[in-house]
């Protein structure tokens, strides 16, 4: 999939803002992610150690939209989805808080790794969605997307105020807690790592982190 926009959303869940200790948004906090990140469901998560050393994880639940949406009201948003999608929103951490903005740090090439999309039909109420990561088996998010401070209808509704959403385009609603680089020491991905995002009826992805040296 190569959408022509990827539009992410961060602090979107309650607690995420709490772990991370950042104020809470009063609307939703946008940000892009070049769509040339996305790799596949089972792709390998290329890291450059002369870029980053700091690489963390971020499952996320993906909405796919489906035709043109333009100051759609929240009421009506659901309305657009053509399907959900798993994405691990795969961040540099260290280049992301060394900037002005997170485009780079959130942009390098494999770091959203994306599942096949599923029609919304087979997903129901997506406000009531179990998300989890593993790292080499050990789970280190677990959570539900009925913590996200804006729900899925309300971030379309947004974002088509500010800027048309298109067919084909996907939608990252955020992460839960449990990134790597807010605990206490901070964890961050290693080579050899494998990483497992699974969001409940929608589907998982599992990806190996290798060296762009080797």
């Amino acid at each position: 999939m190569r959408p022509g926009k990827l539009v992410a959303i961060g602090l979107n869940y309650e607690d995420h803002i709490r772990e991370s200790g950042l104020p809470r948004p009063e609307r939703p906090l946008v940000f892009g992610k070049y769509p040339s990140s996305i790799c596949g469901p089972t792709d390998d998560i290329v890291v450059d150690t002369e870029l980053t050393t700091q690489v963390d994880w971020e499952v996320e639940l993906a909405v796919v939209v489906g035709r043109t949406m333009k100051n759609v009201p929240a009421a009506d948003a659901l309305e657009y989805v053509a399907g959900y999608a798993v994405a691990n929103d795969v961040s540099a951490r260290d280049v992301q808080f060394s900037e002005s903005q997170w485009v780079r740090g959130k942009s390098f090439d494999t770091f959203c790794p994306l599942s096949q999309t599923v029609p919304p039909d087979d997903v129901g109420d997506a406000q009531a969605l179990r998300l989890l990561t593993r790292v080499n088996g050990e789970t280190m998010q677990d959570s539900s997307t009925s913590l996200m401070v804006f729900p899925v209808a309300e971030l379309l509704a947004f974002c088509s105020r500010s800027f048309t959403l298109e067919a084909g385009d996907v939608l990252l609603t955020g992460t839960p807690w449990g990134c790597g680089h807010f605990m206490d020491p901070p964890r961050h991905l290693a080579i050899g790592d494998v990483v497992e995002c699974e969001v409940e009826r929608v589907g998982a992805l599992r990806n190996r982190v290798v060296s762009a040296r080797a």
